[in-house]
């Protein structure tokens, strides 16, 4: 979720934290690997993960096929760096979604990538750094843009009842800090969304007619886009972002297709 970690961790419940403590209990025995588990902030909008980078490693997951446990949590402290999303591989906790996914491939010998080349690796690296730019203007287009703000408010309360207007508040007011001091707090909101959609424009570039980013077959790069597009297309407000994906059916079909891979099952 586009919030700060302090806000999130007051609306965490005692009952959830010791919900999580007893199924990880029951989880592990004695010389049995514990199922991986990935935690991140909840949904919305129909979304498993209303955060494009925990969206993206849930839809990593699916794409590799792995089995995992999925658990939504507000509280963040435990987590490395004190953000989401993060894993436990058996025991292990490894944080950030680009550090999980090479520590996956790695662990568990996956060949999701294997078929790329060295300038398509390049091009993959680039796209991830244009999605991190793109955060910054999805983010505050939900916390701080006062045409939109409301109603992200609003469905986050009707969506999660630990929730409280003085804590979405809160945490608005912590992202306003974040936004200034990144630097996109600075900007008008009409500048603030130019910059999403060249971001969003060099993606439409890249994503053919068919196919996914690189071939016929996804490629973990393709979980990354996913996580972000869909946090655009099914957000269920009319920014100037979703309407540029609207109008491109490229992003459009590359985002449902992963979207029917990562909802499967």
């Amino acid at each position: 979720m586009f919030a700060s970690r302090r806000v999130l961790q007051h609306h965490a419940t005692g009952q959830a934290c010791e919900k999580s403590a007893i199924i990880r209990a029951l989880e592990t025995t004695v010389g049995s690997p514990r199922v991986l588990t990935l935690y991140s902030y909840p949904e919305l909008f129909g979304l498993p993960d209303n955060n494009p980078y925990g969206l993206k490693v849930f839809a990593f997951l699916k794409l590799a096929q792995l089995p995992f446990r999925h658990e939504h949590i507000f509280d963040a402290k435990a987590a490395p760096r004190g953000q989401l999303p993060y894993i436990d591989d058996d025991g292990q906790h490894v944080g950030d979604s680009d550090a999980i996914i090479a520590h996956l491939i790695g662990k568990h010998r996956l060949k999701i990538d294997d078929s790329l080349t060295r300038s398509q690796r390049d091009i993959d690296l680039m796209v991830r750094r244009t999605l991190d730019d793109l955060y910054w203007v999805m983010s505050y287009s939900r916390w701080k843009d006062p045409q939109f703000w409301p109603l992200f408010r609003d469905e986050m309360l009707r969506t999660h009842a630990s929730l409280t207007s003085s804590g979405m508040e809160d945490a608005q007011r912590y992202n306003f800090e974040r936004y200034r001091y990144q630097g996109i707090g600075r900007y008008e909101p009409a500048d603030v969304y130019k910059r999403g959609v060249a971001d969003l424009q060099v993606l439409a570039d890249l994503v053919g007619d068919s196919g996914f980013l690189f071939s016929s077959r996804p490629a973990s790069g393709d979980a990354g886009v996913y996580g972000f597009i869909a946090n655009i297309f099914f957000y269920k407000v009319d920014t100037p972002l979703r309407a540029f994906v609207q109008s491109h059916h490229n992003l459009v079909r590359h985002c449902e297709a992963i979207h029917a891979i990562a909802m499967a099952g």
